[in-house]
């Protein structure tokens, strides 16, 4: 299955040592969430995480990977974005690390619902005249999904969702699942691309990156978000599990079969 998605094409011009090559200007959307690994507390009904190793989202991951490959492939520029407080500042200097150009917070701290976060972020990739934006598929805390379309729809870019593989040569060909298959979407700029893991390795960081990313300065900017119109009352941890059961013997592969068939739905 191919087919286009086709929008205006919005090119940078091209400057520096690539003459006569159209330089992109390419950004990243990083995330800061609690470490997959980490045990999750409820305090006062909300979540603490005052004592949580955070770290970026995974997903995210695949989208500084498929931004850095996009600027190798013929030059032009990588800025990862974020939005968050001072503690975000790790995150922003983990993909320095591996490479990124530029790295900048949206200092903003608390609770933002995605109408919010989507209109500061969008107004920000306005504003830096970004040709294309990629994101993770989705947040490791929320799951929503949501970011990626939703600063396409606000700026009026095209949109892909779950891409899986990229290919830059002549333009922006991705992958992504479709019923059936696979659909091939050729894309034109400007353009949000939400990254699924696929088949794509991603880079790791030496000393070398690392000691540059710690004397690197984050580009630290106010923002005014609106205000959300979704509150949270309260959170409280999901019902604990019901204990195990244990079977022994061959005279108990009756019950364990006609279990597996009626609560696990396996059979």
């Amino acid at each position: 299955m191919h087919f286009s998605l086709n929008t205006n094409v919005h090119e940078s011009s091209s400057t520096g040592n690539h003459i006569g090559v159209t330089m992109v200007n390419i950004a990243v959307l990083v995330k800061q969430v609690p470490d997959t690994n980490s045990k999750i507390q409820i305090a006062g009904d909300m979540v603490d995480l005052s004592t949580v190793k955070m770290d970026i989202s995974p997903y995210d991951e695949f989208a500084v990977e498929n931004a850095l490959q996009h600027k190798e492939s013929g030059g032009g520029t990588v800025t990862a974005i974020t939005l968050g407080g001072a503690g975000a500042d790790k995150v922003l200097k983990g993909v320095k690390a591996l490479g990124v150009d530029n790295i900048v917070r949206l200092d903003a701290d608390g609770y933002m619902d995605s109408n919010s976060l989507q209109s500061v972020l969008a107004e920000e990739i306005s504003s830096g005249g970004y040709d294309v934006v990629y994101c993770g598929k989705s947040a490791a805390d929320t799951g929503a999904g949501s970011t990626g379309p939703g600063i396409a729809e606000r700026l009026g870019w095209s949109s892909v969702s779950n891409v899986t593989e990229i290919s830059f040569d002549g333009g922006l060909t991705v992958t992504s699942p479709a019923e059936g298959g696979n659909a091939i979407i050729d894309v034109s700029l400007p353009a949000v691309v939400s990254c699924d893991k696929g088949s794509i390795k991603v880079r790791k960081s030496n000393v070398k990156g690392i000691m540059m990313a710690k004397r690197a300065q984050v580009d630290v900017k106010a923002v005014s978000p609106p205000a959300s119109s979704v509150t949270i009352v309260s959170q409280v941890m999901p019902p604990a599990k019901p204990a195990g059961k244990k079977f022994e013997g061959g005279d108990a592969a009756q019950t364990v079969a006609q279990l597996l068939r009626d609560e696990a739905n396996i059979i």
